[in-house]
Parts: structure tokens; sequence; C-alpha cells
């Protein structure tokens, strides 16, 4: 029996082991779903920052496209500007001059004169320069009108708007680029 009795123990200590084994084996696993889990969930976090990341960067891509495509569409609109200010003296010369050959008796010259006049404004126009419309009458308005000076108004409805024009006014696409020299009435 003695050699039963040590059977036994043998067999109960090497059930222990094994249970032992299992339990710590299955510890070990429960610890490396653990840290998979956990290895996932980072990832996942980790990948969610990045999507962020990205989108913000897309965004900010695609604003940058607009701005700049919409800077260049105003610099196309105003590349010229220099140019055309420095016309409007030339413009400005012309209406003299025509006014002084109406004068005149010589049609001949007075129609050459509008002729070649005439197509400077369209070619002028074409490339967007616009005249200002404002006329003797109109309301005075400091935004868009340059007041040269002030007179007593000639009749009581002139008074607080435009007595004269004495210099037109230009815009190229939507900004002015000369005011109207205007005077008003007092």
């Amino acid at each position: 029996m003695s050699k039963d009795k040590n059977k036994n123990s043998e067999e109960v200590f090497e059930e222990e082991n094994r249970v032992e084994n299992e339990e710590t084996t299955t510890e070990e696993q429960i610890t490396e779903e653990t840290k998979e889990v956990s290895e996932v969930e980072s990832l996942k976090e980790e990948l969610s920052k990045e999507k962020d990341r990205y989108l913000r960067l897309f965004a900010e891509f695609e604003n940058y496209k607009r701005r700049t495509g919409k800077e260049r569409v105003e610099m196309f609109k105003t590349a010229g500007r220099e140019v055309m200010e420095s016309l409007l003296p030339v413009l400005d010369d012309f209406e003299r001059a025509l006014n002084e050959i109406k004068k005149s008796a010589d049609k001949e010259l007075l129609e050459g004169v509008e002729l070649i006049n005439d197509k400077l404004i369209k070619t002028l126009n074409d490339k967007g320069l616009e005249v200002m419309a404002v006329k003797a009458g109109d309301k005075f308005d400091a935004d868009l009108h340059e007041a040269v000076t002030q007179i007593p108004a000639p009749k009581k409805k002139l008074k607080g708007k435009i007595v004269d024009v004495i210099q037109k006014g230009y815009t190229l696409g939507d900004k002015i680029i000369r005011y109207p020299k205007v005077v008003t009435g007092a």
C-alpha cells in the first residue's frame, strides 16, 4: 500500500502541477490577449488621429487652392491697373481736344479725332475700364465722389447734391481707380 500511496501522492502532485501550469498558461493567455486588445485599441486611436490630421490638412489645402484662385482672378482683373491709371490723363486730354475742335469749323478734323477717341475708349472698355455715371443733381456720396469745393447751391434742390462734375471717375472691374471730382452745393 505504501507504493499505492506514493503513487497516489505522485499523481496528486502531478495533477497539482498540471493545474498550476494550466492556470499560469491561462493567465499568460489572458495577459497576451489584453496586450493584443490594448495594441489594437492604441492602433485604432493612432489611426483616428492620423485620419483627423489628414482631413485637416486636406481642408487647409482646399482653402489654400480657393484663396490663391481668388487672388489669381483678382490679379488678372486688375493687372492693367497701373497702365489704365496712366492712360486716364490721355482720355481727359482727348475730351478737352474734342471740345475745342467742336468749336472750329473743321469737321474732318473733328471726325478723325472722334474716331481715335472712340477706338481708345472701346479698347479700354474691353479691358474692364468703365466711366462712373455721375451728373449734376446726383446725391453726393463721400464714398464714391471726391468733393473739390463747395459753392452756394444755384437752386434749392441742389443743396447737398452735386452741382458740377470737374473730372470723370473710372472703375476697373468693381474697384474705383479714380474718384470723380465734383463741386457740391451748400
